[in-house]
């Protein structure tokens, strides 16, 4: 396993490197081009992904699992096939209820993830 490279045409899962993203929860780093990235976060139950903002547009998908999300204020719980949109600059965290894994779209690229 390996971290995946920028313009890497086929990421396939087992490759991509996992690694730790805080307590009870792991990221891979999916396929990725300088204005668009794609990352796999999994997560232990009552793992926090904690309150932060990025200069970064957010889309956030639930593969599996349930989780209590606050954005810019307001708390919601989102389970399987919900979206959470969350605008650059808006502050966002979360606690996972359910054990699950949550597929983010990040425009531009995570650079700090690589």
């Amino acid at each position: 396993m390996k971290l995946t490279e920028k313009k890497q045409r086929w990421v396939l899962h087992e490759d991509a490197l996992p690694q730790p993203a805080g307590e009870g929860v792991t990221r891979r780093v999916l396929a990725y081009t300088d204005n668009l990235m794609c990352v796999e976060n999994t997560f232990e139950k009552g793992a926090v992904g904690a309150l932060h903002s990025h200069p970064h547009t957010q889309i956030t998908y639930v593969v599996s699992g349930a989780f209590e999300f606050t954005v810019d204020g307001v708390t919601k719980t989102v389970r399987k096939g919900d979206t959470i949109l969350k605008e650059d600059g808006v502050i966002h965290g979360c606690v996972c209820t359910e054990a699950g894994v949550l597929l983010d779209i990040f425009t531009p690229m995570r650079e700090d993830f690589v």
